[in-house]
């Protein structure tokens, strides 16, 4: 008996970058020093987390300090591109442990960002924040549900994933520091206001999705029980 593939090993997503991704993995993954396995890397977004709160609570002193944070969430995609690319050069075998860790450490690394962006934000936009916040991990429990009904992991939305969410990252960090915290504060409702009507979307699709697969398997059974009656009534 064959087991089921595990649909979370593999191809995560599906975004505007990820062509040039896999080239950039292809490419560079054997420069990869032997003494630096796969659950280094994974384990490396825990530092990279830590050192964004830092970088942000120093930013609440000194705006330049939001430099630090934007070199740790570029250091941060570097290691998680390439940790699943390593465990499977050198066969590791840790698949599923890969999935369960660094699934998880993503939502450390987002909590991290929110923490940062709390330290820089004034006190009145604490609610937006905390409103945001749980619109983003809407977007992961629904990546996460989707993957136990279909065993097909999907983590990208309408063409943008966590690359692009790392870029937009960086961005707000780099304008906050031009701008002197004054980006940050003009751009949050309307981030809020595009981030929520995306995830009804999402959310609406998905469900629609699995909707007609289990509609599917009824039929299917249906088909399969009306050829069981038929052939104990010819017998």
């Amino acid at each position: 008996m064959t087991a089921e593939k595990f649909g979370g090993a593999g191809e995560k997503y599906q975004s505007f970058l990820s062509r040039f991704e896999k080239w950039f993995v292809i490419k560079y993954v054997d420069k990869i020093p032997k003494c630096i396995e796969t659950y280094h890397l994974t384990y490396s977004t825990i530092l990279w987390s830590l050192l964004i709160v830092l970088f942000g609570y120093l930013a609440t002193f000194n705006i330049q300090w939001l430099w630090g944070a934007a070199v740790c969430v570029l250091l941060q995609y570097v290691t998680d591109l390439f940790d699943g690319a390593v465990g499977r050069k050198r066969n590791t075998g840790l698949i599923k442990w890969g999935f369960y860790a660094d699934h998880f450490l993503d939502y450390v690394f987002l909590c991290s960002v929110l923490i940062s962006f709390w330290f820089i934000l004034p006190f009145k936009y604490n609610l937006f924040l905390f409103f945001l916040f749980a619109i983003l991990v809407g977007y992961m429990m629904d990546s996460y549900l989707r993957f136990a009904a279909t065993n097909n992991f999907k983590i990208a939305h309408l063409g943008i994933g966590p690359t692009e969410a790392r870029i937009a990252f960086i961005i707000v960090y780099v304008l906050n520091i031009l701008a002197d915290r004054t980006f940050l504060t003009t751009l949050i409702p309307f981030i809020f206001i595009f981030t929520t009507l995306g995830l009804f979307y999402v959310v609406y699709k998905n469900q629609k999705e699995i909707w007609e697969l289990d509609m599917k398997v009824k039929a299917e059974q249906e088909g399969d029980n009306q050829e069981s009656n038929k052939t104990i009534k010819q017998e």
